[in-house]
């Protein structure tokens, strides 16, 4: 049986893939022991990649081969714009985080990593390009969110911020990503892999930055 690419792409960015889902944020985040700091700092940047991510998922629209793809970009579109956003606002409120703070805070490194990656993908006009760095967003949040024990944390800030990322929806998404991935990357494999492994990096120097300004 021949290997997926999107599993090629994964065994050729270890270790980094498995230290990111692995991340001490991972684990403080599923016993609650992550501080409010380090949390807030965490989303606070996080936040700042929406701008970006819907630019990206824009150009994957405009980029996309099938009508049937659009339409379910279009609607996670939806999806960041609305649910996971209202989320962000509620914790920001719920930790202390105000307005001021948010437009103030600046940058860390890997915050302006992502933007520009995104942004990158986005402007190549390749829908593999932008897949890879997709699969990356939404597939390595679900692998370390799928490890969750129950019952989830009572905090909503943290329960919540796993739940996005598990459930039967988001599995089905990162399904479709993957396929979709399979489907076109082999035929830009060289531009597929650089922008996966790129952003895979990205992730474990995001995970790493928030204890350093956080803590």
């Amino acid at each position: 049986m021949t290997e997926r690419f999107t599993d090629t792409l994964k065994q050729a960015s270890e270790p980094t893939w498995t230290k990111a889902v692995e991340h001490r944020f991972v684990a403080d985040l599923f016993t609650s022991a992550i501080s409010d700091e380090v949390m807030a700092s965490y989303l606070v940047q996080d936040h700042r990649f929406l701008d970006s991510f819907l630019t990206l998922l824009g150009a994957t629209i405009a980029t996309a081969d099938t009508f049937e793809a659009r339409v379910r970009f279009g609607r996670f579109a939806g999806l960041i714009s609305g649910e996971e956003n209202t989320y962000f606002l509620r914790a920001f409120d719920a930790l202390g985080v105000t307005q001021e703070q948010r437009a103030t805070i600046a940058d860390m490194e890997p915050t302006k990593g992502f933007q520009a990656i995104m942004r990158e993908a986005a402007t190549t006009r390749s829908y593999a390009a932008a897949l890879a760095v997709l699969n990356v967003a939404e597939w390595l949040y679900l692998d370390w969110a799928s490890r969750a024990q129950k019952p989830l944390p009572e905090n909503f800030v943290h329960a919540e911020w796993i739940t996005l990322h598990d459930s039967p929806d988001f599995r089905d998404f990162v399904a479709f990503l993957r396929a979709e991935l399979d489907r076109v990357g082999p035929a830009e494999a060289r531009v597929s892999q650089d922008f996966f492994l790129r952003a895979v990096a990205l992730e474990l120097a995001f995970f790493d930055a928030v204890y350093v300004t956080g803590a």
